[in-house]
Order: structure tokens, then sequence, then C-alpha cells
């Protein structure tokens, strides 16, 4: 199963659904701070997280956006950040 890098963003209103997103996409988070997330997934990943956030969000109020980053790019790192490891990869 391919995987693919995803910058995921949100900005939701509601504090409880705000919860359920964060806890959504974390759980394919390798790498984030505060409401920006690199994801590691797969399409159909990326599909069903997808579909479970529009259930949890407010259309009119909040936004969710996801970018497929390069993965010929290399990452530029600033003061003291680097990039986790992702082998061995793991969902529990």
């Amino acid at each position: 199963m391919d995987r693919n890098i995803y910058l995921v963003c949100y900005d939701i209103s509601d504090r409880n659904a705000q919860r359920k997103v964060h806890k959504l996409v974390t759980a394919h988070a390798i790498g984030g701070q505060k409401s920006f997330y690199e994801c590691l997934m797969s399409q159909s990943e990326l599909h069903i997280l997808v579909s479970k956030i529009q259930k949890t969000m407010n259309s009119t109020t909040d936004r969710f956006h996801y970018f497929q980053l390069d993965p010929r790019s290399k990452p530029l790192y600033l003061g003291t950040a680097k990039r986790q490891s992702i082998r061995p990869f793991l969902i529990c």
C-alpha cells in the first residue's frame, strides 16, 4: 500500500469538535505543531479521514485543508527541529 505525506491543517470553532478532529488527525501524524500536521496516509486512509472530519465539523464556520507534499522535496529544519522516524511504521 503506497502512502503519501500530506500537510493537514484545520481551524475548528467548537471545542468538542476540535478535540475530535485533533484525535482523528494525530492518529496519522508523523510530525506537527498546533493545528498543522504532516500525516503519512494511503488514498483510502485520506478519504476515510476526510469523511469523518466532514461529519464532525461545521461547514459554515470551520475549515479543514490537506495538501499532498512532494516526496522528492527535502525539509528545511530551523532551530532544533528534526524529522521523526517513520521506520518501523505502525498503526495501533
